[in-house]
């Protein structure tokens, strides 16, 4: 794909900005389309988090070569950023300061996506053809031609709703003035909505985590305010991470200090809760598991539903992509991250190879490429974005070459079934080479003929 001269970047996230970067040292020009005000919108959204990695992890490589003429001044590689942080000393300048400033087109939300002339049925001369990217910009419908196209929008705004079997309890929608998504500033910008509640959080990842932790410090500073946790699954203990063996300390510990607040007593547990129905119930919110009467139920002013997000699929139907059924990721990718089948809490570096799909020149690539798992890692989209460029411009051994090694989890699972390695890592580290291996052990035993290891 050598003749690949113009590349749309649908997204202006940390993800989007990098593909960008590495698309123009590539000598190639892109068009970054960013649905918000300002790139780094969703971002925003999450400004008060404070991120697992440092900041070595959180720059990419393109993006600070396009920053070093400005006389940017990089954050020590050592410290954690936040949202907030990681906004104003690195996505800002790199969108306002560098030429990606000449490229980005904000207030820009994609519609659609389509090959010029070609619906998705047709196929011959389907490949010669450019791609018909259609945006809203508050001017009406807006046309652009790309030779490729970059999808890293993220899912920050497609939630998971609390319903257990993927569609919202039913109640849900009717019941939307007592619900707020993913890890809203219970302490911050929506403290005066949470302050002396009680507060549920529906999820076992990193974002409740997150948010239980800072409803406790809450309840420390306004007395009758409380956390419920509502836990589908019947052990709390697979939220508490890998402790001192995750190579991401401050992921470590959190997990550790989530352990203890619960050790504690300072949140209430309600394990095997799978929520069905919501109403409401004199002014509060009635949480249901179970049957429409409940044998079970909680009351509580606020739920906070952390159960993940979902890729936002809708305006790529005109595309052949190759996804997973299940997972909603790249085929090839898939198998890396499923959570049903394994994950160290490490994928393994990949890149163009296994983000193709049955559109030449389309890729999924940041959040979005996980579909529905929940493991991504910035530094992961970065390695991606600078394969992807890398391929478009016709250099296959650069696409190929994995040029990152991510930092271990500690925490391995198999089919199911979890532990915590030694401290000489995870079932002996990631997998180097095999796609379907979770760790390094796993790939030795196949290698020998075995079955695998089975990470128990």
């Amino acid at each position: 794909m050598s003749d690949v001269k113009t590349v749309a970047v649908v997204g202006a996230g940390p993800v989007g900005l990098a593909a960008a970067a590495h698309v123009l040292e590539r000598g190639m020009s892109p068009i970054v389309l960013e649905a918000g005000p300002e790139a780094g919108h969703a971002v925003r959204q999450w400004s008060h988090v404070q991120l697992f990695s440092p900041w070595e992890y959180n720059v990419d490589n393109a993006a600070a070569r396009l920053l070093a003429p400005t006389g940017w001044n990089s954050p020590d590689p050592k410290s954690y950023p936040t949202g907030g942080e990681l906004l104003d000393r690195y996505l800002t300048p790199l969108a306002r300061r560098t030429p990606l400033r000449e490229v980005i087109r904000t207030s820009s939300r994609v519609s659609a996506i389509s090959r010029v002339g070609f619906d998705k049925a047709k196929t011959r001369g389907r490949n010669q053809v450019p791609f018909e990217i259609r945006y809203q910009n508050g001017k009406g419908p807006e046309v652009l031609r790309a030779d490729a196209v970059i999808d890293t929008s993220g899912t920050w705004f497609s939630p998971n709703p609390a319903g257990g079997n993927g569609l919202p309890a039913i109640g849900e929608r009717e019941c939307a003035g007592h619900i707020g998504y993913g890890m809203p500033d219970v302490r911050g910008a929506a403290r005066a909505r949470y302050a002396g509640k009680t507060v549920a959080v529906l999820g076992a990842g990193h974002s409740a985590v997150g948010t239980l932790i800072d409803l406790v410090h809450l309840a420390d500073e306004v007395p009758g305010t409380q956390a419920i946790w509502l836990l589908r699954g019947a052990d709390p203990a697979k939220a508490f991470g890998g402790g001192r063996n995750d190579k991401l300390a401050a992921r470590g510990e959190l997990g550790s200090a989530f352990a203890a607040l619960v050790a504690a007593g300072k949140i209430k547990v309600e394990t095997e809760f799978g929520v069905t129905h919501l109403s409401e119930s004199d002014g509060r919110l009635r949480i249901a598991a179970g049957s429409c009467c409940g044998a079970r139920s909680v009351v509580a002013d606020e739920l906070i539903v952390s159960t993940g997000f979902r890729p936002d699929l809708s305006f790529l139907s005109e595309l052949r992509l190759r996804l997973d059924p299940a997972i909603e990721a790249p085929a090839a990718l898939a198998p890396l991250i499923d959570p049903n089948e394994h994950s160290c809490g490490t994928v393994r570096p990949h890149g163009a190879r296994e983000l193709a799909h049955d559109e030449p020149g389309f890729y999924l690539a940041g959040m979005k490429s996980y579909g529905r798992a929940p493991t991504f890692l910035m530094m992961t989209g970065y390695e991606q974005v600078r394969s992807i460029a890398a391929e478009l411009a016709g250099d296959k051994e650069a696409a190929a070459r994995v040029e990152l090694v991510l930092p271990e989890t500690g925490v391995c699972t198999r089919g199911g079934v979890e532990s915590i390695e030694a401290a000489s890592g995870c079932c002996g580290g990631p997998a180097k080479q095999e796609p379907t291996a979770c760790c390094a052990a796993d790939e030795a035993a196949k290698e020998a003929g075995g079955a695998g290891c089975g990470c128990s």
